[in-house]
């Protein structure tokens, strides 16, 4: 078994727990509260932004085979995730530019920008993002919700070029072999499933 499939059979009750959050259950019954899902927007937009960093990051210290999968990363969460953010921040009446970071979203990306101090830790602490966000996509999209909107956030992690990015990234993660990728990706997972609670908190 690759270290990215063992990895994704540790996370899968994790995966489970997230569907089963009342936040998720909103998005795929397409009833969420608006101003939920609103302040869950702005706070994953700030979690975006740091991630294209932790990419970038990344991409410094890669082996020449993966820089431009590196690259790639980045450019697809700066130009396809975070304009769909700011398109539905206009629908959902979002203030991406005026949002600060909640708890769990400061946790989470400080965790993942100092793991990508080293190449193979931070691999295994982005994945649950990557993974996670493709695995939640597809198990939403066999049951989408009615409200466009709502539907259009699950499409484009269920979209078939996502799952690509992720195999990209579990391809880089097997061939780093990492000590310490049980761990850190568990707390990425842990972190992963917090970062719902965002909307709950903030009401």
């Amino acid at each position: 078994m690759s270290l990215a499939a063992h990895l994704e059979r540790l996370g899968r009750p994790l995966v489970e727990q997230q569907l089963a959050h009342p936040t998720v259950v909103g998005i795929a019954e397409g009833d969420l509260a608006e101003p939920v899902f609103r302040s869950w927007l702005e706070q994953d937009y700030l979690f975006l932004l740091d991630y294209v960093r932790v990419f970038s990051r990344l991409a410094w210290q890669a082996p020449a085979t993966h820089l431009g999968d590196l690259v790639d990363l980045a450019h697809a969460t700066f130009h396809e995730e975070l304009t769909l953010h700011r398109s539905l921040a206009a629908e959902f009446g979002a203030d991406l530019e005026g949002a600060v970071k909640g708890d769990p979203c400061t946790k989470y990306t400080a965790f993942l920008l100092d793991s990508a101090a080293n190449y193979a830790d931070g691999l295994a602490a982005l994945y649950p993002c990557m993974w996670g966000y493709s695995t939640l996509g597809a198990r939403l999209a066999l049951h989408p919700p009615g409200d466009p909107r709502y539907r259009r956030w699950i499409d484009t992690y269920a979209d078939p070029g996502f799952a690509a990015l992720t195999a990209r990234c579990a391809q880089m993660l097997d061939e780093t072999g990492g000590d310490n990728a049980e761990d850190l990706f568990l707390t990425g997972m842990r972190h992963e499933l917090a970062f719902w609670d965002v909307p709950v908190s903030a009401g």
